[in-house]
């Protein structure tokens, strides 16, 4: 059973929708948010990342910058281009990027059912980048930014979904970075408010997709404010957090590719000899980039050219969901024991490029700071709910989901 409840957003009036909506503070870095920001004093980075209002150079991790993120928060209210609904909704949210449209339902959901594993995982977290979120989730009082949730079934939600969108106007209607179409609706009917929450008691678990350190920042800051606060009831909004909930088939994943600086010390020849054992190598198949087109088989390009790379039978083990990841047989069959790259979280060796950036991003890292790159065949819903049915976890930059969700639309406040 899935707790799943509507909630009283924060959330930016009509005419300030778009100025508001920012793309989530981790796809960027602080000077790429610094020029995002130029002419816009509404845009959410001024919370989300708030070292961008501070002097250049400012400790990302100061008290200077979580305390002007919740200062900026406020503001928003207070200047009035936010305001609170007066009463619990849920939302719907729409994106639709080149002609594909996905819609989940904005909700919060319960830091319980994270910590009981009912909201399951496939990816391992970094303390640090916890400590971060926790911080400035503390500081703000409020979730910013919501969690990307998934969940099986569900066909009564979906129509209980589009059912409202096709008899009501949307309350937002804009376009943002990158040409995504985005749509809100809100619920504000509270029979059927209570419907949809009823209907999500049906849904046995619930699957983060994106947005593992938000989550568990969240939970840990709920569990904090148990402990200052013994004689809780469940009840209070710190027990909940932000999400959006979305059915697993309106999700794409799309592929998450490797760039590698060096051959470590191998010759063009020797190198191909060598992963020659555990991949079959065709060489020279078509002059633009090659995206594989199965699982099990890879892209790589090196010196100039393209070659197809497709896992001989015997290197990996089918049975195992995570072994048998298409990034789990590069890194065990070539990547590690070729390369040298032992611990893709650490090693500079290797970098990650999103699949949003296309094969030519590839051609061009691979041609300057590095020499070498892999396009990947995309990883599953079905391979990541399968994974954390497990309880097992995936490697890392297994995944990567596009479009992202827009942070500033929706803030869940804990002081209700």
């Amino acid at each position: 059973m899935s707790i799943f409840k509507p909630f009283k957003a924060v959330r930016p009036m009509p005419a300030y929708a778009e100025k508001v909506a920012a793309l989530p503070y981790d796809v960027m870095n602080s000077e790429e948010a610094r020029e995002k920001v130029v002419d816009n004093p509404y845009s959410f980075l001024h919370i989300d990342k708030a070292e961008i209002d501070l002097p250049v150079g400012t400790d990302l991790y100061s008290d200077e910058v979580y305390e002007t993120a919740a200062k900026n928060l406020k503001s928003l209210e207070t200047d009035e281009i936010c305001k609170q609904d007066n009463l619990p909704c849920f939302y719907i949210y729409s994106q639709t990027m080149n002609g594909r449209e996905q819609t989940g339902i904005v909700g919060c959901a319960s830091i319980d059912d994270y910590v009981n594993g009912i909201i399951k995982k496939h990816e391992l977290t970094r303390a640090d980048k916890e400590a971060d979120r926790i911080r400035h989730v503390d500081e703000c009082n409020a979730n910013t930014g919501p969690i990307f949730l998934t969940y099986k079934g569900g066909e009564e939600i979906s129509k209980a979904v589009e059912d409202w969108k096709a008899t009501h106007l949307p309350v937002y209607d804009f376009t943002s970075e990158g040409e995504i179409g985005n749509k809100i609706w809100i619920i504000n009917e509270a029979s059927l408010n209570e419907e949809i929450e009823e209907l999500f008691k049906d849904v046995p678990a619930l699957y983060i997709a994106d947005g593992h350190h938000r989550c568990a920042s969240a939970a840990k800051v709920g569990l904090k404010r148990r402990e200052e606060n013994p004689n809780y009831t469940g009840k209070e909004e710190f027990n909940f957090f932000l999400a959006v909930a979305f059915p697993k088939d309106e999700l794409r994943i799309m592929d998450y590719n490797r760039v590698i600086k060096d051959l470590n010390g191998l010759s063009k020849e020797d190198f191909i000899k060598a992963i020659s054992e555990k991949f079959q190598v065709e060489s020279a198949l078509q002059v633009k980039p090659y995206a594989p087109e199965a699982r099990h088989t890879f892209g790589m390009f090196l010196d100039g050219s393209w070659y197809k790379l497709t896992a001989k039978d015997g290197t990996f083990d089918e049975t195992d969901p995570v072994l048998s990841l298409d990034v789990s047989i590069l890194q065990n069959n070539l990547i590690s024991p070729v390369l040298g790259i032992d611990d893709p979280r650490t090693d500079k060796r290797i970098d990650f490029v999103g699949g949003i950036r296309g094969l030519k991003e590839l051609e061009r890292r691979a041609t300057s700071d590095m020499v070498l790159a892999f396009s990947m065949f995309p990883t599953s819903l079905d391979e990541l709910i399968s994974i954390a049915d497990a309880g097992a976890l995936m490697p890392p930059k297994s995944t990567w989901f596009e479009p992202k969700l827009l942070s500033g639309l929706f803030i869940h406040k804990f002081d209700d």
